[in-house]
């Protein structure tokens, strides 16, 4: 009986040891927080927010440090979506950082693209393929829209054009009701 207890207690030592190991070895760094926020903004890493991207607006965000109504392309569906996950009051789209638009893509007139790859570089998800004093074109599967493309261009062949909504494009939209207060009873 003894030994069992024994055998019993050094099972559990040495179990014990391999998770405490395991835990140590396998943590995972980061806040999930900062990963749900960063799961509703729209992912253009535009910077129109005032940040590189949706993941330095996001940890903003997270900490304190930035307002939930910064993301033009996230738009009020986007700014209720983060108010409702984090506790917050909702807040009308910042007209410093831009208006809301409708989501778009960027096209190249190829007749006047003179290949000067500025655009390419100027694109943060490589949606613009091209070479140097060739033609440019589009991936509009990965343009976000960000219309970063835009300034570098020096003969302005890039335009932006609304995506038409279709059966794959369309979101239900974020229900937005007024709830008006009960009138109050003279006492």
């Amino acid at each position: 009986m003894l030994a069992a207890i024994l055998v019993m207690a050094l099972g559990a030592v040495l179990l014990g040891a391999a998770l405490g190991y395991a835990a140590a070895r396998f943590r995972v760094e980061g806040d999930p927080l900062v990963e749900k926020i960063d799961a509703i903004l729209p992912q253009t890493q535009c910077g129109q927010c005032g940040f590189a991207g949706c993941k330095p607006y996001a940890r903003a965000i997270a900490k304190g440090e930035a307002e939930i109504n910064q993301c033009p392309p996230g738009g009020d569906e986007g700014i209720h979506k983060l108010a409702d996950l984090l506790g917050r009051d909702f807040k009308s789209l910042s007209a410093e950082h831009g208006i809301e638009k409708p989501k778009s893509v960027a096209i190249i007139d190829e007749q006047a693209c003179i290949g000067c790859t500025l655009c390419i570089q100027a694109c943060p998800v490589d949606a613009i393929v091209g070479a140097a004093k060739q033609m440019h074109t589009v991936i509009a599967r990965q343009c976000t829209g960000c219309e970063l493309c835009l300034p570098p261009c020096p003969v302005n062949c890039i335009s932006m054009q609304p995506i038409a909504e279709s059966a794959e494009t369309w979101k239900w939209k974020y229900p937005a009701y007024r709830i008006n207060p009960a009138p109050r009873e003279a006492a």
